[in-house]
């Protein structure tokens, strides 16, 4: 059984961990609160960014949660927050969302996925073990290389608005870089691997004749 399978148990998840399984990331064992995280994970950091964002604009239900504790004598809620009173205790509140605690339906999760284009991964375990062997990263002829171009070719070509204003291989180096974390593309310092990716990019560009990219019409 995968590290990660215990957490399909689970019906109901926060935001938080929602963005964590999405990178294929523990959120058991993810150190969120380090300054680097977000650094070293950039799959990480671009769920998040895109789950607040839904979850923000009702695109995603979520059952939003705020921080909050019992007012101290005299304390008085600072910017970003605000009193309420509750079973005639006052508590302060924080106006932000604790996406720690704000939860999504796994389900929910799903559809929101699918619509984004999005149907494999953690959240489409039927989905991932239908892939075929030179994806699958259990089986032991695994290259990562040749997946990452074959994962970078399919992404782009399925939105050519990523290649606006952009040559193909800049927008083919951007999304492995921004997926570098799933694709096996690493180092051992936590940062991406630019030789590696600078490789899977000259694979996956079929652009190599060159030249300045189109100006995108409208």
């Amino acid at each position: 059984m995968d590290e990660l399978d215990h957490w399909r148990l689970c019906d109901e998840i926060s935001v938080i961990h929602a963005a964590l399984l999405i990178a294929y990331l523990d959120p058991a064992t993810a150190s969120v609160y380090d300054s680097s995280f977000d650094r070293h994970n950039p799959t990480y950091t671009a769920a998040r960014t895109a789950l607040i964002n839904a979850v923000r604009a009702g695109r995603l239900k979520a059952t939003i949660r705020h921080e909050a504790w019992p007012r101290g004598y005299n304390e008085e809620p600072s910017e970003g927050e605000h009193l309420q009173r509750v079973e005639n205790i006052q508590y302060i509140f924080k106006a932000e969302p604790d996406w720690h605690t704000t939860t999504v339906l796994v389900e929910d999760l799903r559809d929101w996925l699918r619509k984004r284009g999005l149907k494999v991964g953690f959240f489409f375990p039927q989905e991932e073990s239908d892939k075929p062997d030179y994806l699958d990263n259990k089986h032991p002829n695994y290259s990562p290389k040749l997946a990452a171009a074959i994962e970078v070719w399919q992404a782009i070509t399925k939105q050519p608005e990523l290649v606006k204003a952009k040559s193909v291989k800049q927008s083919i180096l951007i999304w492995l870089r921004t997926h570098a974390g799933t694709l096996g593309l690493i180092k051992d310092d936590g940062n991406p691997n630019e030789s590696g990716i600078e490789e899977v990019a000259k694979v996956a560009n079929w652009e190599t004749k060159g030249g300045a990219p189109k100006t995108p019409e409208g």
